[in-house]
C-alpha cells in the first residue's frame, strides 16, 4: 500500500507541475496583449519541454554514441522481403542482413525508402528494428528510419526504436505538409534529443531541400552523427569543409564523394546486390575502373523509382520471393533481361545469393494490395 500511495502522490505532483506550467503560459499570453502589441514575441515558452516523455533510459540511448555512427563507411539501406500474403519474410530478411555482414557492410538502414517503411504499420516497423537488433545488433549497426512529417510521430517512433535497441535514427525533413526553415530547426532539435541521429536530405522525395543553414543550426548537437546528402557533391564538399560528417545518398556519385569530396562513405541501395564491390569502392582507395564497371547496374537500378529495380533484381537472383507490396510492381520483361545480362558481365560471384540468375515471367510475380 505504501508503494501505491507513493506512486499516486508522485503522479499527483507531476500533474500539478504540468498544470502550473500551463497556467503560467496562459497568463503570459493573456497579459502580453494582442499579437499587434509591440512587446509581443513568438511564444517559444509555449513549447512543452520533453520532460514528460517515456522511454528515456540513458542506458539504452547511450549504448552507441554518435561518434560510433560517424565512423561507418558502408551502410546498406536494406530491402524488406515478403511472403506471398504480404507479411515479412524474416528468414529471407535474415539471410540478406547476414550477407551484408559477411561482405563488410557496417550498418543497415531498417525501414527506409528502400526497405519500404512507408508501406509498413508502425507496429511492423518497430518490430523489424527490434528483430534486427536482436539477431544482428552485435555485428552491425542498426539505424532505424523513424522519421515522419509529424514531429510527434517522429519522436514517438524514435523512442520506441531506441527502446528496442537501435543504435541510431534516420530522420527526414517533414514532407508534403512542409514547414518553414525555422520549423525544420525546431523539428530536428526535437528528434535529436532522442539519441544518435542521421539527417536525410532528399528533395526529390520530400519536395523541400534542407539547406546548409538548417544543418549548421543543429550541427553542434551531440547526437547529430551526420547527414545523408542527395543534392550532390558540391553540397557534400560544403559540409566536409566545415567538419560535418556526410554520407553520399547517391550511389552513382558515392565514389567521387568519398575520394574527391571528403564524404565518410555511402548509404547505399546497390550494396544490397553487390556488397563486396561496394565495400571495395568505399575502403580501398580511388578506383575509377571499378566505379565504371558497376555504373550500368546503378543506372539500371534507378531508371524507375527505388525500390522497384532492386526488388526485381533480388527476386531474379533468387534471394527473395517475387512478392511486391503495391503500389510497386516489377520492371517489364525487357528490363529483366537486361539485368540478367549485366549480372553475367559483372560476374555472378559478385552478387548476393548462390543460385543462378534468371529472367522471371510476368505470372511468377505476386502483387499484394492488402497487407
Amino acid at each position: 500500500m505504501t508503494e501505491v500511495a507513493n506512486r499516486i502522490t508522485l503522479q499527483f505532483h507531476c500533474s500539478l507541475v504540468e498544470f502550473q506550467f500551463f497556467l503560467e503560459v496562459e497568463t503570459h499570453l493573456i497579459t502580453a496583449g494582442p499579437m499587434r502589441n509591440a512587446n509581443w514575441r513568438s511564444p517559444k515558452a509555449a513549447i512543452i519541454p520533453n520532460l514528460h516523455l517515456p522511454m528515456r533510459s540513458l542506458e539504452v540511448k547511450n549504448r552507441t554514441s554518435s561518434e560510433d555512427i560517424k565512423a561507418l563507411r558502408l551502410i546498406t539501406a536494406i530491402k524488406t522481403p515478403y511472403l506471398p500474403d504480404g507479411r515479412f519474410d524474416l528468414e529471407a530478411y535474415d539471410s540478406l542482413v547476414n550477407m551484408q555482414i559477411i561482405n563488410g557492410a557496417e550498418g543497415v538502414i531498417v525501414g527506409g525508402t528502400t526497405g519500404e517503411g512507408h508501406l509498413m504499420s508502425w507496429d511492423e516497423h518497430i518490430m523489424l528494428i527490434g528483430h534486427t537488433v536482436n539477431c544482428f545488433g552485435s555485428s552491425i549497426k542498426v539505424i532505424g528510419n523513424t522519421g515522419s512529417n509529424s514531429t510527434r510521430e517522429a519522436i514517438h517512433a524514435s523512442e520506441q526504436g531506441f527502446a528496442v535497441g537501435m543504435h541510431a535514427a534516420l530522420h527526414i525533413n517533414p514532407y508534403y505538409g512542409k514547414t518553414s526553415l525555422a520549423g525544420l530547426v525546431s523539428h530536428f532539435d526535437s528528434v535529436l534529443s532522442m539519441g544518435p541521429t542521421i539527417i536525410y536530405n532528399v528533395p526529390s522525395r520530400t519536395g523541400q531541400d534542407i539547406p546548409p543553414s538548417v544543418i549548421h543550426s543543429v550541427a553542434r548537437h551531440a547526437n547529430l552523427a551526420g547527414v545523408k546528402e542527395c543534392v550532390g557533391n558540391d553540397r557534400v564538399q560544403h559540409y566536409t569543409d566545415k567538419g560535418i560528417v556526410v554520407w553520399s545518398g547517391n550511389d552513382d556519385q558515392c565514389h567521387d564523394a568519398r575520394w574527391g569530396h571528403g564524404a565518410n562513405g555511402v548509404i547505399s541501395v546497390t550494396s544490397n546486390l553487390i556488397p563486396g564491390l561496394m565495400h571495395e569502392l568505399m575502403f580501398r582507395g580511388k578506383n575509377s575502373a571499378l566505379n565504371s564497371k558497376i555504373m550500368p547496374l546503378i543506372d539500371w537500378l534507378f531508371e524507375e523509382p527505388n525500390p522497384i529495380g532492386l526488388n526485381t533484381a533480388l527476386a531474379q537472383l533468387g534471394v527473395v520471393r517475387p512478392v511486391f507490396r503495391l503500389p510497386y510492381i516489377p520492371l517489364p520483361r525487357p528490363k529483366r533481361v537486361e539485368f540478367v545480362n549485366m549480372v553475367r558481365k559483372i560476374g555472378r560471384e559478385n552478387f548476393v545469393g548462390e543460385g543462378d540468375v534468371r529472367v522471371l515471367d510476368d505470372d511468377e510475380f505476386i502483387l499484394v494490395a492488402r497487407y
